[in-house]
């Protein structure tokens, strides 16, 4: 039976994945010198608590914070650009969900989010979700005006340039995969995919789009092609927990 994941982004995501992002964001952001400091964020003396709901919140979590983080300082101006920030209703540690928040929104291109019926609502989340919406056109126009002041035909101008060189290494490697043998064998793994159109091939110079390899010296380790990252994790083998990502 296949097990549907649930996809988030398009329409926001569930309130439990923003407060995880925010917590793991509060953890990496960027800490600017005295001179340059925007924004107020609470005390990260403390190792944050997270609690994922399965392997898929984790990981789209962990993508939402790495998203926000990339385009700190361009959200930073904003906020404050627009004078949505500081607002005193919102306290600094409630600073990193503000910020991670409003990358999903300008991301949705500020339209309002899907309320996930299943899921727990949290009232910081609800808080802070209401007051960017309500000041969403203030936002948008602080946005573009970032843009004229760049030059920048598209937010990836904010992207540092370090993490934009990473990202560029890292989209170019293939993806690899353990085979949960607790829960399935590769002989079942390679008819699954073969139902769905992959293609067994000898080594990664062989990879040619819906393809695939078995590594040569691990042999419950599947290789991938990067391009098929996104339609690998959406996958019942990988909602399932019987294909694991390395």
């Amino acid at each position: 039976e296949k097990r549907a994941v649930t996809q988030f982004g398009k329409n926001g995501y569930p309130d439990s994945i923003y407060i995880n992002a925010a917590k793991i964001f509060q953890g990496l952001r960027t800490e600017k010198s005295t001179g340059r400091i925007l924004l107020r964020y609470g005390d990260t003396s403390e190792s944050p608590t997270l609690a994922f709901k399965d392997e898929h919140s984790r990981r789209v979590s962990y993508q939402l914070a790495f998203n926000t983080l990339k385009y700190q300082s361009l959200l930073e101006e904003m906020l404050v650009d627009s004078k949505v920030y500081p607002c005193y209703s919102i306290p600094d540690e409630l600073t990193s969900l503000l910020v991670v928040m409003l990358y999903d929104l300008q991301d949705r291109k500020f339209q309002k989010r899907k309320i996930f019926a299943e899921e727990e609502r949290v009232a910081e989340v609800q808080e802070i979700g209401h007051y960017l919406y309500r000041y969403k056109t203030k936002l948008a126009a602080a946005l573009a005006r970032c843009r004229i002041k760049y030059d920048a035909l598209s937010i990836e101008y904010f992207v540092p340039e370090t993490i934009s060189k990473q990202e560029q290494r890292t989209s170019a490697l293939p993806i690899c995969f353990w085979i949960n043998t607790l829960k399935i064998s590769l002989e079942d793994v390679i008819r699954d995919l073969e139902m769905k159109g992959f293609t067994k091939v000898e080594s990664v110079s062989d990879f040619d789009h819906y393809t695939y390899a078995v590594d040569q010296h691990c042999h419950d380790v599947l290789v991938f092609p990067s391009c098929l990252r996104e339609e690998l994790l959406n996958l019942d083998l990988f909602a399932d927990c019987k294909l694991l990502l390395q």
